[in-house]
């Protein structure tokens, strides 16, 4: 089996007990691909627990569940020093924390403080964790996937601007449609009797990942792709260019590590579809997922019911491909 063909097997096996988020599973693919950390967001049982833990069960792959809640200290996610006496002599040891996994599920996010938040900044970004002056680094295959309730406001603790850009990509998840909500009843009935119906398959190798990463390297982006990238990224940061409406709806753009982001993932999108080159379909098929946490709207736009999804609308309609 090709490494393209494994992977795709990962993303058919997650899709068989996420049922109806087909997209939300290929993001979530893409995001591993990519190399990066993902943000979820959706209503309350919207599988978003399951869509992570549905990758981590289909991989070779150690995975780590944080609950957040307003209790927990930095401590709780990165580990400590612990003194032990051995032979009569103490000395510290550190004492890895839940962070230190292949794939970590952060769960609620939003319901731990600023410093809890903070904890995740250094491993996430750097891929490491410094604790009492010594700093220990995290697997080779490390990613973080966060989720948050998008209608949670009591005992919750928004995410700042420069955490949330840390993000590769922010997943939504919404309800699914009539089909596939009768499929999921039947699954988890199935699972209650222990008559799924899905055999045990081996989980993909860590190696393979790293295989696929090694050939999305190889992916091309053309000087057309990448100047329209380029393009999209600037809409946000100058969008009076492009009319009074955008530049009405816009406080805040994209920072340069959005527009690293898209080629990220526009390559990861372009390898998974078959294809050795980026074509504009690549970009505009990610775009929501990679933009959408870094744009900061403005009053304007909040008075007008206008959402980042409508903005990014607005600039794909606006942005050529030159």
């Amino acid at each position: 089996m090709s490494t393209l063909d494994a992977i795709r097997d990962l993303q058919r096996r997650m899709s068989e007990s996420i049922i109806g988020q087909e997209e939300v599973v290929k993001n979530l693919v893409i995001g591993l691909l990519a190399n990066g950390n993902i943000l979820m967001e959706g209503l309350p049982g919207l599988a978003k627990t399951r869509a992570v833990k549905g990758l981590a069960k289909n991989m070779d792959a150690d995975f780590s569940r944080i609950q957040f809640t307003p209790d927990l200290l930095p401590s709780d996610i990165t580990g400590s020093e612990v003194l032990y006496t051995e032979g009569g002599e103490p000395s510290f040891r550190f004492e890895a924390g839940p962070i230190f996994a292949n794939i970590v599920l952060a769960d609620e996010i939003n319901r731990a403080p600023a410093k809890v938040q903070a904890a995740l900044l250094e491993a996430m970004e750097e891929r490491q964790v410094t604790v009492s002056g010594t700093t220990h680094a995290m697997p080779e295959l490390f990613m973080v996937m966060a989720t948050q309730n998008p209608i949670e406001q009591e005992g919750t603790y928004p995410l700042p601007e420069a955490q949330m850009d840390r993000f590769l990509m922010h997943v939504y998840i919404d309800y699914p449609d009539e089909a596939s909500e009768a499929k999921i009843i039947r699954l988890v009935r199935g699972e209650e009797s222990g008559s799924s119906g899905s055999g045990q398959s081996e989980p993909v190798a860590q190696q393979v990942v790293f295989a696929a990463r090694d050939e999305i390297h190889q992916v091309t982006v053309s000087p057309t792709i990448e100047k329209y990238m380029v393009d999209l990224v600037f809409a946000s940061r100058y969008p009076e260019r492009y009319g009074e409406q955008l530049a009405s709806w816009i406080h805040v753009g994209v920072s340069p590590r959005g527009g690293i982001a898209l080629d990220k993932c526009a390559r990861a999108h372009a390898w998974l579809d078959g294809r050795d080159a980026v074509l504009p379909d690549d970009v505009r098929a990610i775009c929501h997922s990679v933009i959408r946490h870094r744009l900061k709207l403005s009053y304007d736009a909040s008075a007008d019911g206008v959402s980042a999804n409508d903005v990014i609308n607005e600039i794909l309609k606006l942005v050529a491909v030159a």
